[in-house]
This record gives structure tokens, C-alpha cells and sequence, in this order.
């Protein structure tokens, strides 16, 4: 029996199966691996789709987004599934390595291209845009980021943030590349607009054939490999790894390893690996 609107959905517990059946089709949708530690997680970001479509158990809405007749809604399940933490200069021993060693290092004719692979919200592609801009100007420089989740990407491609997180963005950026929000966009502040219209946001579900995306010197892959198991992970890294140019760079979080998942890169220094 459905719910009415006045009903208590806190009650609706989250069954073992239903974990289960929800674990199964993350990993077989998007390849991330859902410990029984998440099963909190995954009862209370789906709470709110119970509650819209007025359902009496979390195994109704797992035939729902089963279905091939709500592939929208199967997108709004893996929306609220992943996790988009992300902030402004990240791990900055990473900004300053691409400064310092990676640009100098690649040798390109044609155009310095980067690929922010787990972009979310966008504040890694734009931290990347703001060290190229400032290294490499109006060069031939371009950045495609990308992620499967597509509610960060349109806030991405905004470029709109609260203000609290310029606290991490250098102040010689602060003032070249961001504006303070006035009115309505009051306590946040922009992205400039001529930087934003050097980062290509893109869907891309990384367990998927990939895309035509072209070849990188860079790619950033960083705090996202966590969630997957380890075929997975060879299967996503050796992927990437075929679009990156001979001597490029692949840089991996801080609590990431890629030893024991490829031998395609070499490792150069922590968390950085090189192709030959």
C-alpha cells in the first residue's frame, strides 16, 4: 500500500537484499564498490526518491530505477550515490609539481592538453586552468573535465561557488580570475568567464568505452579509485592510460597507489606515475 503524505518514511528500513540490489547496480552502472559500511549512506540519500514517488519500501524503487522505461531516474539514483568532495587546490604539492616539473618536462608542438577525470563541481579543473593560464597564457593550452554525475557538471560549467571556498585559492588567482558576487549572487563569488571558456565539462562514465576525447599530457585521477575494487581500477587506469601521450603524466590522491593495478606507468614520485 502506498503512503500517504503525512506518513512517517523513517520507518522504512533499508533490508539486507535491498542493500544488496542497490550495491549491485552501482557497481554494474558507474563500477563503484559499496562496502556494507555504506548501507546508512545509500538508506539515506534514497529517502528523499521513496518520499517523492510516495513508495511503502526501498525495494519499490529499486524495480523503478531497474527499469529501462526510467533511465532518467536511474541518473538520479547514481547522482545521489556518489560522493563529490572535492575543494580549490586540493593536495597543492600537485599544483605545484604540474607548475614546476610537469610543464617544463612535456615537450608538445601542438596544444598542452589536461584531463581532469573526476571533475564534480569543477574546483580541480579550475585550480589546473588557473596554473596554466598563468605559466602558459594564451598559448595553446586546453582542459577537458568530466565526471558521470551530471547535477555537479551543469554546476560546474556555473562556475558559481559559495564564498567560503576562496580559502584555499591563492590570492594573486583570487584577484586574477574570480569576481565577487553583488545582488543576487551576493556571498558567493564567479569564475571569470574567460577562464571558464578554457575548460571543456563533459559526461563520462569511466567503466564505459570512453569517448573520442583526443590524447592528454596530464590526467588527474585523484580520490576516486578508492571506491573501486581492483579490476576495476585496472580496467579504468589502463583506459586512461591509452590517451595520454608518450612521457605524460597520471597523478593519483594521496591515499591512491597504482602498484598493484598496472605496470603500463612508471612510477616517478609518489602519487605521480609517467608513461614511458
Amino acid at each position: 500500500m502506498t503512503p500517504k503524505e503525512n506518513y512517517d518514511y523513517h520507518k522504512i528500513q533499508l533490508k539486507d537484499h535491498e542493500f544488496k540490489g542497490f550495491s549491485d547496480l552501482i557497481y554494474n552502472l558507474a563500477g563503484i564498490h559499496m562496502s556494507d559500511g555504506k548501507k546508512a549512506l545509500i538508506a539515506s540519500r534514497l529517502l528523499k526518491r521513496i518520499k517523492f514517488y510516495q513508495l511503502s519500501s526501498y525495494n519499490e524503487y529499486l524495480e523503478l530505477v531497474k527499469s529501462p522505461k526510467n533511465l532518467d531516474e536511474r541518473q538520479i539514483m547514481v547522482n545521489l550515490l556518489t560522493t563529490n568532495e572535492t575543494y580549490f587546490f586540493r593536495e597543492p604539492p600537485h599544483f605545484e609539481f604540474l607548475k614546476n616539473d610537469i610543464i617544463p618536462a612535456i615537450e608538445t608542438t601542438g596544444v598542452f592538453r589536461v584531463w581532469s577525470a573526476a571533475s564534480s563541481t569543477g574546483e580541480e579543473a579550475y585550480s589546473i586552468a588557473m596554473v596554466l593560464d598563468e605559466l602558459m597564457g594564451y598559448k595553446s593550452w586546453e582542459i577537458m573535465a568530466s565526471d558521470v554525475n551530471e547535477v555537479v557538471l551543469e554546476k560546474a560549467r556555473l562556475g558559481v561557488y559559495n564564498i567560503e571556498r576562496t580559502k584555499d585559492i591563492p590570492e594573486r588567482y583570487l584577484k586574477q580570475y574570480c569576481l565577487r558576487g553583488i545582488n543576487e549572487q551576493s556571498g558567493k563569488f564567479l569564475v571569470k568567464k574567460e577562464l571558464k571558456n578554457r575548460v571543456e565539462f563533459r559526461k563520462v562514465n569511466l567503466i564505459e568505452p570512453l569517448p573520442h576525447v583526443g590524447k592528454f599530457d596530464v590526467i588527474f585521477l585523484r580520490n576516486v579509485l578508492i571506491y573501486f575494487d581492483n579490476p576495476t581500477k585496472k580496467k579504468i587506469v589502463e583506459s586512461l592510460c591509452a590517451t595520454l601521450n608518450k612521457g605524460g603524466f597520471f597523478i593519483v590522491g594521496h591515499s591512491e597507489t597504482l602498484n598493484n593495478v598496472t605496470n603500463i606507468m612508471k612510477q616517478y614520485k609518489p602519487t605521480v606515475y609517467r608513461k614511458a
